[in-house]
């Protein structure tokens, strides 16, 4: 049977080592054989990669572009359609752009993600993690495998950085060596961990490759 262990932590900031902070609170509970799954937006925040919106200022061109993803998208304000320029630069978004019209003609949806990038996909607008940073945009996570090898060699256990919500969308988007990402996300579909009051970012999954249908 499956054993996934939420872990509560202490509200985690930019001031905070993501590898030190997992080793803080999970090395007395994981064993080898286990993996440590940690929110993408708690390992962005470590990186200092949550914005203030009224802090960004945002040019003419996020501010038009961002009239066009859906009403309740990550993208709809022009402070965080202008972090997604600064993130993957101006070319790639405009190129999104373009794939996106062009899909809305043919009445295909998500080719503006495809092209512009899963960094530009990770993006959560206010209201999109824990207080105090409920207030902030927050970027993905840069590096996410090198943050999850490093959790493994600090560690010896495998680690995954995940992005997921209630609704049973799950992306690994970082894993430590050896890992299978899909079938991590096959085990993940119920959202373990807890970003908002539950403060639980960090999830075990005991003796996980037990569950796996590819060993």
């Amino acid at each position: 049977m499956l054993s996934i262990i939420p872990i509560r932590t202490h509200i985690i900031t930019e001031k905070d080592d993501i590898v030190e902070v997992v080793y803080k609170y999970t090395h007395n509970i994981a064993e080898k054989g286990d993996l440590i799954a940690i929110s993408e937006s708690v390992v962005a925040i470590t990186q200092g990669r949550a914005y203030i919106p009224e802090t960004v200022k945002a040019g003419m061109m996020a501010k038009f572009l961002c009239r066009f993803p859906k009403r309740y998208g990550s993208l709809t304000s022009p402070a965080a359609f202008q972090l997604a320029i600064d993130d993957v630069g101006k070319i790639r978004i405009l190129l999104g752009a373009l794939a996106g019209g062009v899909g809305r003609l043919l009445g295909i949806k998500g080719w503006f993600f495809r092209v512009a990038g899963k960094q530009v996909v990770m993006i959560d607008d206010v209201a999109g993690t824990m207080p105090p940073y409920h207030r902030h945009i927050i970027l993905g996570p840069k590096n996410p495998d090198k943050v999850c090898q490093a959790i493994k060699e600090r560690m010896g256990i495998d680690a995954v950085i995940v992005d997921a919500n209630d609704l049973g969308y799950v992306d690994v988007i970082g894993a430590s060596k050896g890992v299978i990402a899909k079938e991590v996300e096959r085990l993940l579909k119920s959202n373990p961990s807890g970003n908002y009051e539950q403060q639980t970012p960090i999830v075990i999954i005991k003796d996980y490759k037990s569950t796996l249908t590819i060993n």
